[in-house]
């Protein structure tokens, strides 16, 4: 039976439920927060976080509506404190990313976040609990941030924040609301998630798995190669297709960088590809692009599109950058590697079974075939939790002798 305030409270307006500290599944309890969005604010955060021995951790950003990403607001949890820093405002944030550096942080999905900070700001954290991680090791079959706040405290989150230009000026209450709900509720749930790990004796494997995130973060993104036009099964196309395809790719970039906009959103991958598909049989210009739509910039874009493809009909396919050359780890397996991947696939898969989490947890394709080649070292392609797994397997020991 409900306790009677809740009872009440349910017949009671939603401002008046908050005041009483009572929530409910359409309506979270809203945390207050401190927005910092001009200098000379940021110093009650800084001895926030001096004092802390965690921080919970948040970014928005908007690589949904511009060319190049940028951070647009951090959100932090210090204690019972949440402080929303408007990134794109004049506050100088140098004396946060050392004193955020010496902190252990809570996370969800942290590993688009760190890359971000790190291209930012050369960031790296010293320690990490990532509930995305732990989620997945504990074989929860929902990791989103909103599905595990539904399913531990029946508090449903608005998703509309996904979506939202976080660039845009001034941040609405209803995104900044959004905001302090991301990070409100995470060391509740990392409590939560560390008891089952800890039962499930997966503690170790979950520090393993955030130090190699924290790793991997500290690569930052992949800077732009000059093969990256080579899109889709681009392998399949010959001739002048390659060419025209390398014309659109480059001209889809520099249409994207012009308007300050995803190259998604000026096309698809899948457009550019029949483009190419089209210059392969040979078509006039009109007939490649003749049932081409871009949409609301069509007018404006097309015209340029057409010289972009009879650029690259005219250019020797010879002229264009070569691939690089074939890492040896991606060169085609023997029979006996490929019966040997099989064989250790099926463990893997019957070792994920039993542990009621996903494969590639264990081991990726690419991280299998690895092992195919070259059996004893699997210690240098996989985690010591996931070595242990694999190593007791029939395929592993027999293929080690």
């Amino acid at each position: 039976m409900l306790p009677l305030i809740e009872m009440i409270a349910r017949f009671l307006p939603h401002t008046v439920r908050r005041m009483l500290g009572v929530t409910d599944a359409a309506h979270p309890t809203l945390p207050t927060y401190c927005l910092i969005d001009q200098p000379g604010q940021l110093a009650p955060l800084l001895e926030a976080i001096e004092r802390a021995d965690e921080v919970t951790l948040d970014t928005e950003a908007d690589n949904m509506y511009h060319y190049k990403v940028r951070v647009c607001l951090l959100q932090f949890l210090v204690g019972q404190e949440v402080y929303l820093v408007d990134v794109l405002s004049p506050v100088v944030l140098s004396r946060l990313w050392p004193l955020l550096a010496g902190k252990h942080l809570v996370m969800h999905g942290s590993d688009f976040d760190l890359r971000l900070l790190h291209d930012l700001c050369g960031f790296r954290a010293k320690s990490l609990f990532d509930t995305v991680l732990a989620a997945q090791l504990l074989g929860k079959p929902r990791v989103g941030l909103a599905s595990l706040i539904s399913d531990n405290f029946k508090v449903q989150l608005d998703k509309d924040g996904q979506r939202a230009n976080w660039s845009k000026r001034p941040l609405t209450k209803k995104l900044l609301d959004y905001a302090a709900l991301d990070v409100w509720y995470l060391p509740a749930l990392r409590e939560l998630l560390k008891r089952e790990l800890v039962r499930a004796g997966r503690l170790g494997w979950m520090e393993q798995q955030c130090r190699a995130q924290i790793d991997a973060g500290s690569e930052g993104f992949a800077p732009p190669e000059e093969n990256d036009w080579r899109i889709g099964k681009s392998e399949r196309l010959r001739g002048a297709a390659l060419g025209v395809l390398h014309a659109v790719w480059h001209w889809r970039e520099d249409q994207a960088r012009r308007l300050d906009t995803p190259p998604f959103k000026v096309c698809s991958n899948d457009l550019l590809l029949r483009i190419a598909h089209g210059a392969e049989t040979g078509g006039s210009i009109e007939a490649i692009l003749a049932e081409v739509q871009l949409g609301k910039r069509h007018e404006r874009l097309i015209g340029s599109l057409a010289a972009a493809v009879k650029a690259g009909l005219a250019r020797d396919p010879k002229t264009l950058p070569r691939r690089p050359g074939r890492d040896p780890n991606h060169q085609p397996l023997t029979q006996a590697e490929l019966a040997l991947l099989d064989r250790i696939k099926e463990d893997r898969d019957r070792i994920a079974t039993k542990l009621a989490i996903e494969p590639t947890l264990i081991a990726n394709r690419s991280q299998l075939s690895q092992i195919a080649r070259a059996p004893r070292n699997v210690a240098e392609v996989l985690l010591p939790w996931q070595t242990g797994l694999l190593n007791e397997t029939p395929s592993i020991k027999n293929a080690s002798k």
